[in-house]
This record gives C-alpha cells, sequence and structure tokens, in this order.
C-alpha cells in the first residue's frame, strides 16, 4: 500500500527550452484552451490517445496537462485500481473521480507543515525533534536522540535505520512495521543510527508521519480538518478524502484520495508562488525553502522538504515533482508554465516509474513548440 524507492532519471530525460514564466490565478474551475492556443502541437490529445493504447502505457487511469493556467488536456481511462491497497475492482476513471495519490500526500503534508510554521503552531527547523514528545523523556535524554531536528524530518536525513525497499508484504519493512507497532511514533524515533542525522537520505513515510503529527498537534485537530481548513477549501477542493492509518489518524505518508484535476489545482497554486486568486495560502518563502536542493538523494534527483527535484537537462531550470506509488505524479516545470498529473494503477511495480516519465518525454514534451 505504501511506496517503493524507485527514483526516475528524469533530469537526463527532459529535452526542452526555457520559456518565460507566466504566473495566472485559476478561479474555482478550470478555464480551458486549445493545445495550440498555449504553445503545444494541435494533435496533442491526439497523441496521448495513439499512445494508451500501447503496451508502454499499460495502467493509465488519467492525465492532466495545465499550462499558462489553462486546462489543455485531460484524459481517463478504465482499470483495475485500490483503495491504500484494497481492491476496487475494474474503475472508469472521470472528472469526479478520486485516486489514490499514494506518496504525492507526503508533498502535501510538506505544504501543511509550511502553513502551521507561519501560523506559529509547529517548531522551526532547528528544534529537538525528541523535545517535542514530552511522553518520551528516556529519549530526551539521549545525546544522540537530540540530535535529530525538525529539517532533519522534513528532509527525510534522520541517519536512522529505515528499509522501504523491501516487499509491503513483508513485517519487516519499515513502514508496514511502523503501521503495526503499537506506539508509531515511538518506533520512528528510537529507530538504531546508521549514518549522522543530515548526512544521508534515505526514503523514510516516518518522518512525514512525524511532521503530520506535529501539525495535528499544534492545530488541536486532525490534519484532514486542518488541511481542509487551510489549504482545499481556499482551493475549492471538496471531494477529497485521506484514509486512517492503524493508529485511526490520518495516514500521512500515503493515504490521500483526490480528483486528478484537484491535483492540478494545488500545482497550480504552487506555480502561483503559493497563492490561489487573491489569498496567499503558502508562504512563498516556504516553498522557496522547500525547493530548495537539500540533499542528493541515491538517485539522479535531490530532495526539499518533502519534495523531488531536479533540473532540465539542456536549459538546467528546475522542476518539482510529488511521486507516488503506482505511477501517481505531480509535476511542476516553472520555467514552462506547466503542470503534469498522472494517475496509474501499477501499484508495488518496480517499473512503475516509467508510465508517467513517458507521459512527459514521448506525448507532452514533443508536442511544445513554444
Amino acid at each position: 500500500m505504501f511506496d517503493l524507492r524507485r527514483l526516475p532519471l528524469w533530469s537526463l530525460l527532459f529535452l526542452v527550452s526555457p520559456l518565460e514564466t507566466a504566473v495566472a490565478a485559476a478561479g474555482s474551475d478550470w478555464p480551458t484552451a486549445a493545445p495550440e492556443a498555449v504553445g503545444f502541437a494541435p494533435d496533442l490529445g491526439e497523441k496521448l490517445d495513439a499512445a494508451a493504447r500501447t503496451e508502454a502505457f499499460a495502467g493509465l487511469h488519467a492525465v492532466v496537462v495545465v499550462r499558462h493556467g489553462k486546462l489543455v488536456l485531460e484524459r481517463y481511462f478504465s482499470g483495475p485500481d485500490e483503495r491504500w491497497g484494497d481492491p476496487l475492482g475494474d474503475v472508469t476513471f472521470g472528472p469526479e473521480v478520486v485516486h489514490d495519490l499514494r506518496s504525492v500526500s507526503k508533498s502535501i503534508v510538506g505544504l501543511l507543515y509550511g502553513i502551521a510554521l507561519a501560523e506559529s503552531l509547529v517548531p522551526g527547523f532547528d528544534q529537538v525533534l525528541v523535545d517535542q514528545f514530552p511522553a518520551y523523556p528516556d529519549m530526551q535524554r539521549d545525546p544522540e536522540r537530540r540530535r535529530m531536528t525538525v529539517a532533519h524530518a522534513l528532509t527525510m536525513t534522520l541517519g536512522t535505520e529505515w528499509d522501504e525497499d523491501l516487499p509491503y508484504t513483508d513485517p519487516r519493512n519499515s513502514e508496514i512495521a511502523m503501521e503495526m507497532a503499537d506506539d508509531r511514533y515511538r518506533f520512528i524515533l528510537e529507530r538504531p543510527f546508521v549514518a549522522e542525522p543530515g548526512s544521508r537520505w534515505d526514503y523514510n513515510g516516518g518522518a512525514t508521519a512525524i511532521l503530520a503529527h506535529l501539525v495535528s498537534r499544534g492545530a488541536g485537530r486532525p490534519i484532514f480538518e486542518y488541511a481542509r481548513d487551510k489549504l482545499f477549501g481556499p482551493i475549492g477542493i471538496t471531494d477529497v478524502e485521506w484514509v486512517a492509518g492503524t493508529n485511526g489518524e490520518a495516514a500521512a505518508a500515503s493515504g490521500l484520495r483526490m480528483r486528478p484535476r484537484d491535483l492540478a489545482k494545488i500545482g497550480q497554486m504552487v506555480l502561483n508562488r503559493g497563492r490561489w486568486g487573491d489569498a496567499q495560502l503558502v508562504p512563498a518563502a516556504w516553498l522557496e525553502q522547500s525547493f530548495a536542493p537539500h540533499i542528493r538523494t541515491d538517485g539522479e534527483l535531490a530532495y526539499g522538504y518533502q519534495w523531488w527535484l531536479g533540473k532540465l537537462y539542456v536549459s538546467g531550470a528546475p522542476w518539482m515533482g510529488a511521486f507516488g506509488n503506482g505511477g501517481q505524479r505531480l509535476a511542476i516545470f516553472p520555467s514552462l508554465d506547466l503542470l503534469v498529473v498522472v494517475n496509474a494503477g501499477n501499484y508495488n511495480k518496480a517499473d512503475a516509474w516509467k508510465l508517467p516519465v513517458a507521459v512527459l518525454t514521448d506525448v507532452v514534451f514533443p508536442a511544445l513548440r513554444d
């Protein structure tokens, strides 16, 4: 039900040129534009339809393309799906059908932490993590544990043992073990150290769970309620679900379910530097910090505050992405004023990353004309 750590080499694949960024504020519903009106070849949709019939695109459920604040392309397909690991059978997708986001949820938790920090509800970057858990005085007294800070959770550099490479049917998988633990936060914070905090990146859904817990505690309400009030509601996202984990709290690392159009709204808000209409929902300074490359992953990409980061191959312009198990993607390209949402059903497959990459490299980017 959770993410495999598979790292697509996007930064080696995008052969595009930089364009001037145009910041647009979309309204409560998407304005639309023909592909050629926003710099695409007119047959963009036909190219996607043809590609979707090939084996390389098996499992594709939805694609949404937005450029210059306009909905350019929207396609939906049918196929088997899941709700956080529970089979749903064959689903016919469409604009009103929610889809698992899986670990795209992590990036949204990152946005929520920035909102809560601006409201002084959560501890700052340099605060000691174990100090935020007074129920664990033994760890608060441990000099080694006191090395872990909020910044290390944001960047997944806690330095502790955490393995999500194992199959998610294996109870030794750290995320599964966290779900099975009597006290998930003690489980996360007491993992043995394998590196100095801040020196090494390890994909860690437990770090996201810690961040979400701090938001919920600071806000005095479940993180889903806080998200609906501070982010989803103001953007007009009403049909959204956050599946609960075994402890009854929202599964911060992977439990969100949302319509593809609505995930695109999150992306547009990011392109608008945190604004939606007249409201500044996420501080622009937080986005700048979130999208700074704080550490290299063990692939070709960098990592910010719960966001994947890369650079376009030719121009070197930065892009940011939210990735989820099975082929879920929100890819944002500020230099092109472009965002792409992909949903797919290839859960727990090692090569699931290839499908969203193919949508971009075989369909979207070749169709760009300016």
